[in-house]
């Protein structure tokens, strides 16, 4: 504390007896610390020279110990992302192990019973089923275009929506459109549930005056709830639109 002249007459840190260099002091035992038996009366400081004009002034060392206590290191491994999408195309495309081919229109695709009835619960009762015959090696596939199944069994094979011009070739987005339709309308068939949600999220995407009455229309047959909210609202918006010839 500091007198009335600014000079420091009452010290305290000697009462620890040591430098703060040696690192920190743990005040663990009675009497290792500046408690209530050592505050300073109020009585003797107000008769004492340290007040001046009722103000009490304080001069303070603060000392920083750099020493820290590190505690365990928490090591992280980076995971890759799941490649297995990849690695079950990879078959579909070199057309390794394949059992069972499929025809449709003129064309004819193979594929692997096992991945394809583990997927859709359409060929898992075809092959494997009460009335399936797991010997079947060869399946006619009707009431479908040969783009559509194609995009149907690359989606079955990784997981993702296909790449719909890579596959018609077209960079026509109505081609794009009427064939993100027939696509819903085989997962519905086929029990793909989350091909039907990506198809439906896509047609959201692309609902236009040429295209709202078809889509609405398939939304309806195949209960696309929101597909067919989406239509509903673009046609009250661009009626007039929509309906003309």
């Amino acid at each position: 504390m500091l007198d009335q002249s600014g000079k420091v007459k009452h010290k305290v840190h000697s009462h620890f007896d040591r430098a703060l260099e040696s690192g920190p002091y743990t005040l663990k035992y009675r009497g290792s610390m500046w408690g209530y038996k050592r505050f300073f009366r109020r009585a003797s400081l107000e008769t004492s020279d340290y007040l001046k004009d009722d103000c009490l002034s304080m001069h303070c060392t603060v000392g920083v110990v750099r020493t820290r206590v590190e505690g365990p290191k928490n090591y992280s491994v980076t995971i890759p992302p799941s490649d297995m999408g990849q690695s079950l195309k990879y078959l579909l495309d070199v057309e390794l192990g394949c059992d069972i081919v499929f025809r449709v229109g003129e064309e004819a695709f193979k594929g692997h019973k096992l991945i394809l009835a583990a997927r859709s619960p359409v060929f898992r009762a075809q092959f494997f089923g009460l009335l399936g015959n797991p010997k079947t090696d060869e399946l006619e596939i009707e009431d479908i275009e040969p783009s559509v199944f194609k995009a149907m069994l690359q989606y079955i094979y990784s997981d993702e929506l296909p790449d719909l011009i890579e596959i018609t070739g077209s960079t026509s987005t109505c081609t794009s459109t009427i064939v993100m339709q027939h696509l819903l309308a085989a997962a519905d068939r086929f029990g793909l549930d989350r091909l039907k949600e990506l198809c439906e999220a896509k047609l959201c995407e692309e609902v236009n005056v040429d295209t709202v009455a078809t889509t609405l229309s398939l939304a309806e047959q195949h209960r696309c709830p929101q597909l067919k909210a989406i239509c509903l609202k673009f046609a009250a918006t661009n009626l007039g639109g929509a309906c003309s010839p």
